[in-house]
């Protein structure tokens, strides 16, 4: 299928003012296509960070001067926490990653190959790999993306819109997910690789998600999807 799918751009799902990515990621067309190049991306931010605002704490590991960062938290390059951040205990972030301002990355959290726009939390046994996640979005306790297949093949984006059925190769094996702007993910869910959320959704706790969730939708037990009522 080849029509742009606009329920699915970076343009429908996030505020771009809200991330230090905005000029990468106003480039591109879907969220995902950002994910092979993260690295790069940050290496070249990074080298242009102003050295009054950042710490070069480690080679190629950036970290604003008001960010706090725990003595346990282990973090690799190349790295950018942005300001007021909070990097809490026994936080593992493992390179990639370019974490916005005002975020949460909590004990036990780990972190791979990210963007993180500001004002996220993911604080609590979280892990976040190969994923986007928007403005204000908030991953409940042990709620985790799975990036990879069980049958190591090809990530597809599927869903449904007014249009019909869609289903988009990515063309990526590694690909956990799409959190569009304010979504809440409720404790223990597991979004499986190629999830993707709209803005504004809530998915229930212990929810195993896969595909492509409507914004302004409620994601419930048996994979019901509900629009919000006002």
């Amino acid at each position: 299928m080849n029509d742009i799918i606009s329920e699915l751009t970076i343009k429908s799902m996030y505020s771009l003012e809200h991330t230090m990515a905005k000029e990468y990621l106003e480039k591109l067309t879907y969220p995902w296509e950002a994910l092979p190049n993260i690295k790069d991306y940050i290496l070249e931010l990074g080298s242009r960070l102003d050295k009054n605002e950042y710490d070069e704490v480690s080679p190629q590991i950036w970290i604003h001067k008001t960010a706090k960062v725990f003595a346990s938290a282990y973090i690799a390059g190349p790295t950018i926490i942005g300001a007021d951040t909070e990097v809490r205990q026994c936080a593992f972030i493992r390179g990639n990653a370019l974490v916005g301002s005002s975020c949460v990355v909590g004990n036990s959290t780990e972190l791979k190959n990210v963007i993180i726009f500001d004002n996220v939390q993911v604080p609590h046994y979280n892990y976040v790999g190969d994923s986007i996640l928007g403005y204000k979005s908030h991953m409940g306790a042990g709620s985790i993306t799975s990036n990879v297949k069980s049958d190591k093949t090809l990530v597809h984006v599927k869903g449904k819109n007014s249009d019909g059925d869609f289903d988009i190769n990515t063309e990526l094996k590694k690909f956990g997910a799409m959190l569009g702007d304010h979504v809440e993910v409720g404790c223990n869910s597991v979004l499986n690789p190629g999830s993707v959320i709209g803005r504004n959704t809530n998915i229930y706790p212990l929810s195993p998600v896969r595909g492509y969730v409507p914004s302004d939708s409620i994601y419930k037990t048996g994979g019901i999807i509900a629009a919000k009522t006002e």
